[in-house]
């Protein structure tokens, strides 16, 4: 099911776009929950992980690119669309990494347009999960999502988008299920997502959210071959 925000501080634009995407969404079979928000403190304060925010630029207080650049800082990955009156905004939209920018009053033809290729992004995304045990409840996590697994005896910490949880699970077991998935275990105590490798020397790995993972001595000839595969998979001119 996808969660969509929309953060807007003119209580009957949120109403409107609300209603249209749940309608377009409805017409399209994709089950969705869709929640409304009049600033950016709101949106920034909730504890839902939003598959997809729209998100209005001019607004009273915190406005809507300096909240897209909180929320960038806590999820990397999300998609995010400005709908916005003014298009004084759309170069500084780049640097946030909108998905879209939407000039209001946002036609429904166009917004149906942005809403299909948002959900065929986010469905991309999350083609890859594992199920992991927590709390005696079982609990899907995208791969996407998560930067580096830390393993503590039988204990793992997922690091990830959406912050750290712990679970338990083997060692072995956990790299069998990551095989060919784009993950490398660089040390004991480190598996990490590939995609997510910014750069790195003979001592340690440094991942794009800036967190440093030390490589193993002898496992640095084999993590160059992997990090560089992945990379030109990934569309790298190397």
């Amino acid at each position: 099911m996808l969660s969509i925000a929309v953060c807007d501080d003119e209580v009957i634009e949120c109403c409107n776009m609300a209603r249209k995407i749940k309608d377009i969404l409805e017409e399209m079979k994709i089950p969705c929950i869709v929640r409304q928000f009049q600033s950016g403190g709101e949106l920034l304060q909730a504890l839902e992980s939003f598959d997809i925010v729209f998100l209005d630029i001019i607004m009273q207080g915190l406005d809507g690119m300096k909240t897209a650049q909180n929320f960038r800082e806590k999820a990397s990955d999300k998609i995010l669309i400005f709908v916005s009156s003014s298009r004084e905004y759309v170069f500084e939209a780049y640097d946030v990494e909108a998905f879209q920018y939407l000039l209001k009053p946002v036609e429904d033809r166009k917004l149906r347009s942005v809403l299909q290729k948002a959900v065929l992004k986010t469905e991309e995304r999350s083609q890859g999960f594992i199920i992991v045990s927590r709390e005696r409840q079982k609990k899907k996590v995208f791969l996407d999502d998560i930067y580096y697994f830390e393993i503590k005896g039988r204990m793992v910490d997922v690091h990830g988008t959406n912050g750290v949880f712990t679970y338990y699970e083997q060692i072995g077991e956990l790299e069998k299920k990551l095989r060919d998935k784009g993950f490398f275990r660089c040390h004991k105590s480190y598996l990490i997502n590939l995609k997510y490798v910014d750069g790195y020397n003979r001592q340690e790995v440094i991942l794009e959210n800036g967190e440093k993972i030390v490589i193993a001595k002898r496992r640095y000839d084999k993590f160059v071959q992997e990090v560089l595969k992945v990379m030109r998979e990934n569309g790298g001119v190397l």
